[in-house]
């Protein structure tokens, strides 16, 4: 995509630019304790510029994930989609029922609603992961029961070495964990008015689609970072963090940043060194860092210890988010904002440590009573996530231990 391709060039030419201006603040801070105020102006203009370029990306991704029409729909297919069509606009179900288990070869129970048109739901699922990065590195189940169930195993056998002609009895047994992720119903529900609703120049499923989708997305997005569990899912900052020393299967280990509500003054980048490599060299492989676009621009502004180089990188060729000591950054604006004891990065393999669970497609009800002169549809989805590897994921907290 051409567009996609001009802002990852933009990037990369203004974080050329962002690396003079930067390199002119730091020298001026060693040979005058202090940069200039022209200067620093300099660097959060540009660093400002590359945040909105960013923005500019995730516009760019939602809007490539508008729905498309299919290539070629069965006569069942167009059917229900004209009656589907019908009943956005009219109220109208008569039949709908039949026609959607025909088309859409669906015998659920859709609890008084009906299940939206495949390709409504198609661009949920792909807008939801454009809002939320966690959404997209995560594991992602489809089930049909009210919760996930998984084994995981936390300790593995132990090797022994036996001498010739010696018994050593059985190794070690290994060790289990039961993890349960339950699914919670979230809805959106975009209001239209009924004179909209007569007008046939407007493709009522994609504006209705699009407005569900991006709720979907900022909802589900930030349930997956900070929801506390209760009747929405469990997101990584909720889950009790303790010292990556200390770390213990069920809580989450963190390497602290030097400072309260800071990194530390000297040789910042050492801590996300430090939590690099707090992640087992197993889960390195896929892993990326998590950060809000916000700590981004505190993090773009790092060396390393010597000074030759920037930590972070532009990528051409990957995603808006560059990469950091090799590898990938993830925005995502859910992620708390530096402050005093905030858990602002995460470092892990998401796919391996978080998993998200959907139960069963999106369901509409159509309310035009609730209001006079407008029309409610309630858009509903069941979902759940939580952790399913503790050791697959690190946090960074910003405090002096």
């Amino acid at each position: 995509m051409q567009e996609i391709k001009t802002l990852l060039e933009d990037q990369g030419k203004a974080f050329e630019a962002f690396k003079e201006a930067n390199d002119a603040r730091l020298k001026a801070i060693e040979e005058k304790g202090y940069a200039p105020a022209d200067v620093v102006e300099k660097v959060d203009t540009i660093n400002a510029e590359l945040a909105k370029l960013g923005k500019d990306y995730t516009e760019l991704l939602k809007q490539k994930g508008r729905p498309e029409a299919p290539s070629q729909m069965t006569e069942e297919q167009a059917e229900h989609k004209e009656a589907f069509d019908r009943m956005l606009r009219k109220g109208h179900t008569e039949g709908l029922d039949e026609l959607q288990r025909k088309a859409m070869n669906s015998h659920d129970d859709p609890d008084g609603g009906y299940l939206v048109l495949p390709e409504m739901d198609g661009m949920i699922d792909r807008v939801v992961p454009t809002i939320s990065a966690l959404a997209r590195l995560a594991n992602n189940k489809t089930i049909s029961t009210a919760k996930y169930e998984k084994l995981v195993k936390t300790t593995g056998m132990a090797l022994a070495w036996i001498a010739d002609g010696a018994n050593n009895g059985e190794t070690t047994e290994p060790t289990y964990s039961k993890i349960d992720i339950e699914v919670f119903t979230a809805e959106v529900e975009p209001w239209v008015f009924n004179q909209t609703l007569e007008d046939a120049e407007i493709n009522l499923a994609t504006d209705l689609a699009e407005e569900a989708a991006i709720g979907f997305g900022e909802g589900i997005g930030s349930a997956l970072v900070i929801g506390n569990g209760v009747g929405k899912p469990k997101g990584i900052t909720a889950y009790t963090a303790v010292a990556n020393a200390s770390y213990a299967w069920g809580s989450l280990g963190y390497i602290a940043a030097g400072a309260s509500g800071a990194f530390t003054s000297s040789a910042p980048g050492d801590t996300i060194v430090n939590l690099q490599h707090s992640l087992k060299q197993q889960y390195r492989p896929g892993a990326a860092f998590l950060m809000s676009d916000a700590t981004l621009a505190t993090v773009r502004q790092m060396k390393d210890g010597s000074g030759a180089y920037y930590l972070w990188q532009p990528d051409p060729t990957g995603g808006f988010g560059g990469r950091l000591l090799g590898s990938p950054v993830e925005i995502d604006d859910n992620m708390p904002t530096i402050a005093a004891n905030s858990l602002s990065i995460a470092y892990g393999n998401f796919a391996r440590g978080y998993t998200v669970v959907n139960r069963r497609g999106t369901i509409l009800i159509r309310d035009n009573i609730t209001a006079k002169g407008k029309t409610k549809f309630n858009f509903t989805r069941r979902i759940g996530g939580g952790v399913t590897n503790f050791e697959a994921i690190k946090l960074m907290k910003f405090a002096s231990s």
